[in-house]
């Protein structure tokens, strides 16, 4: 995992005690979630083996452990939230459904608002490389310590304003948000390589969010309005 700016995050030895209660039971547990998951219509198998593979628990305050792996949304601080895990399933399957991805793999991922680092974890199991961009820094923070332990090298944590993306890594086969704002960054589209997907929940007139899928072809961008979701705004800058 690298820092900001590229440089190794400081190496600390051990992984943090697993939440009072969870322990050895996280897995049977966490296979559940994958199992409704399942029967909710995610078949994509790299999906579903990191979904059972990243311990949701870790990201989570010490109350709300024993939500953890219920398909809900909880806070994280800073008026922020961890998305469902039928949410962070849905949107990863989308991207290694995208054409590029079927024939070659999906290789290196933007996400627009890393969070607690859930999402990015999940990313780094199905993604060759990700860049992870957070605007608030008291989160990018907390997601640098979560996912230390993890010592997953090809995730890249990035504080900044995510409506800039991350020209430095650049063409990218697909981008993730987890905020939606009215509009899709016209960034986005341009950091988006040939044949990439970009995922993201769009405000409609009303105030009403959709997740949109963005396909980069060689006729131009192919937008697809699909299913209602909720999350929090996108906004610009940082804090």
């Amino acid at each position: 995992m690298a820092s900001a700016k590229g440089a190794p995050a400081p190496a600390r030895t051990g992984a943090p005690p697993a939440p009072l209660g969870f322990g050895l039971d996280s897995a049977a547990v966490r296979a559940r979630m994958v199992q409704k998951l399942a029967a909710g219509g995610i078949c994509a198998p790299s999906v579903l083996q990191a979904m059972s593979v990243v311990e949701r628990h870790r990201f989570v305050d010490s109350a709300l452990v024993n939500q953890a792996y219920e398909d809900t949304s909880l806070p994280i601080g800073l008026a922020q939230t961890i998305s469902k895990p039928s949410v962070v399933a849905r949107m990863c399957e989308l991207l290694v459904g995208a054409e590029g991805a079927r024939t070659g793999g999906l290789g290196r991922v933007l996400e627009i608002g890393t969070g607690c680092g859930y999402q990015a974890a999940v990313l780094s199991h199905i993604a060759r490389e990700v860049y992870t961009v957070e605007r608030l820094r008291g989160l990018h923070e907390k997601a640098r310590d979560n996912l230390r332990h993890l010592r997953l090298a090809n995730v890249h944590l990035l504080f900044g304003d995510g409506m800039q993306g991350y020209a430095k890594g650049a063409p990218y086969a697909a981008i993730i948000a987890a905020a939606g704002g009215e509009a899709v960054p016209q960034a986005w589209c341009d950091q988006l390589a040939m044949g990439g997907r970009l995922v993201a929940p769009m405000a409609l007139v009303g105030g009403q969010q959709v997740l949109l899928v963005i396909d980069k072809t060689a006729h131009g961008l192919k937008q697809s309005v699909l299913e209602p979701v909720h999350f929090v705004p996108l906004k610009s800058g940082i804090a």
